[in-house]
């Protein structure tokens, strides 16, 4: 594919984002100033349409057509049993959405680790859940850096250099995200969406025509590659998906929807809960479709190369092969990269709301909602290029990187159900669940060390649980704050 293609559609594909997105700076300001509810939440003004497309383009990101792609071409079918996984962890939106909406209109929420600080009465717990939440979404966010960067690699042959394409990502990200804040990005992320939905199903069935029709892909894999039709698949070992390396991979991604914050600040952003309900249902529809055509992509490549070196490379190297006309090839190319930066924006929008809110307002005292918000849009750079240079260090199999920056985040997961559930629940007990339980799986990856040959993504949810049961009992509720939250929680359901 040649460069010229490749750039005129990367400026293409920037001109009309920054149009989309300073046509809604304009709507979102409408002559006034912005505050932090706007900027970071839309004036929790969201429609259901716009909220569903968002909500799809920050979830399903480079790691899809590229990463889940590449766990595909390297594992087989589990690759599809695991993303499946993390599809029914959806079923937590329809629970605790109504319940984060409502408890975000009640007390004016910006962020999720103030509503957990707000909660359990002590801001340390605000300040320690958007700390740990920095640690591990900023390897999360170059993960789509890298995305990017294997893509235009792939894609041209390498005549774009890796760091250009992180480079390219990085630079998109901050424009989108700086330019009117959360109503910039969600308009965006709807362009994004549907352009690469349509885009990429388009080219998944022109490939699979080229290569003799589905019959045919199946039977071509049936023959010299079983082992893909099969679990645990091919790989080192038993195959890569084990039941525990599966367990391992499915367990923190089941609950992606609550522990990852640039997901859940989504559920204080809806106008109403009918809103709310059509984000959900168009966000399944879209996820099942991308699903399909991401784990099709990945078996196409390895019935066209079977001998790549990387399996990152597969959607790449498939999209710049003769199975795809080079037009095509260009319109996939951009909507994976929008994909990735919608991606990418989210978490440092949403990294930035937490720093500015639960860090900086929590330790300089009687900061006001503007000196938040410029705190704010400083650090967004600062989030990017700390993404940029993790991005760098070009770590094997995004996928498998994706879940290790949510086996981290899964830990906040026992607190955040305990907000809800369990009047008993404490400061201590959320404290030590997030902190020990967060080095614990910091230390489980360093040392590569398997507790009774278990992976840190099995151990992580039961220790932080036991930690945060343990430290509450310990404690002493805070009775009253306790039963507003769970009042208002409430009026979810009327």
């Amino acid at each position: 594919m040649s460069l010229q293609l490749i750039w005129t559609a990367v400026a293409v594909y920037l001109v009309a984002g920054l149009a989309i997105a300073w046509l809604s700076r304009s709507a979102a300001t409408n002559g006034s100033g912005v505050d932090m509810s706007g900027y970071f939440l839309g004036n929790r003004r969201m429609n259901g349409f716009v909220s569903a497309l968002s909500y799809s383009a920050t979830t399903y990101s480079a790691f899809m057509m590229v990463g889940l792609a590449g766990l595909t071409y390297a594992g087989g079918v589990g690759a599809f049993g695991f993303e499946i996984v993390y599809f029914a962890g959806v079923s937590l939106v329809a629970i605790f959405g109504p319940r984060f909406w409502a408890v975000g209109k009640r007390f004016g929420y910006v962020t999720p680790s103030e509503m957990l600080g707000h909660r359990y009465a002590d801001r340390r717990v605000a300040v320690v859940t958007a700390v740990a939440s920095c640690l591990f979404l900023i390897p999360y966010a170059a993960v789509q850096l890298a995305g990017v960067g294997y893509l235009l690699a792939g894609i041209s042959g390498g005549a774009i250099p890796f760091t250009t394409g992180v480079v390219v990502a990085t630079l998109l990200a901050i424009l989108f995200s700086y330019i009117a804040g959360i109503r910039s990005v969600m308009w965006t992320d709807s362009l994004q969406a549907l352009f690469m939905i349509v885009a990429s199903t388009l080219v998944a069935l022109l490939v699979v025509h080229s290569l003799g029709g589905f019959g045919a892909l199946f039977d071509t894999l049936a023959a010299e590659h079983p082992a893909a039709l099969t679990v645990p698949g091919p790989g080192p070992g038993p195959g890569l998906f084990s039941l525990t390396t599966f367990l391992g991979l499915t367990i923190p991604w089941f609950f992606f929807s609550l522990s990852n914050p640039q997901v859940s600040q989504r559920l204080f952003m809806p106008a109403s809960l009918k809103s709310m309900r059509q984000m959900l249902i168009g966000f399944l529809v879209f996820g099942f479709i991308y699903t399909l055509v991401s784990v099709l992509w990945g078996f196409s490549a390895l019935v066209a190369f079977p001998e790549l070196s990387q399996s990152d490379l597969a959607t790449p190297t498939l999209l710049a092969s003769s199975h795809v006309p080079p037009l095509l090839g260009v319109v996939v190319m951009v909507g994976i990269l929008a994909a990735a930066v919608s991606t990418i924006d989210s978490i440092m929008l949403t990294l930035s709301s937490m720093l500015s809110r639960d860090v900086y307002a929590n330790l300089a005292e009687g900061a006001s909602e503007a000196r938040q918000l410029r705190v704010g849009k400083w650090v967004l750079p600062l989030i990017a290029v700390l993404a940029f240079l993790f991005a760098e260090l070009q770590l094997s199999l995004i996928a498998v990187l994706s879940v290790a920056a949510s086996t981290g985040l899964v830990v906040i997961v026992p607190a955040i159900i305990g907000a809800f559930y369990w009047r008993r629940g404490t400061a201590a007990g959320a404290l030590v669940s997030i902190l020990v339980g967060g080095l614990a799986v910091i230390a489980l990856y360093l040392s590569g060390a398997k507790p009774l040959g278990l992976p840190p993504g099995i151990w992580a949810l039961p220790l932080a649980s036991a930690l945060f049961v343990g430290g509450s009992l310990l404690g002493r509720a805070p009775s009253e704050r306790a039963d507003a939250f769970l009042a208002a929680a409430k009026g979810s359901r009327s």
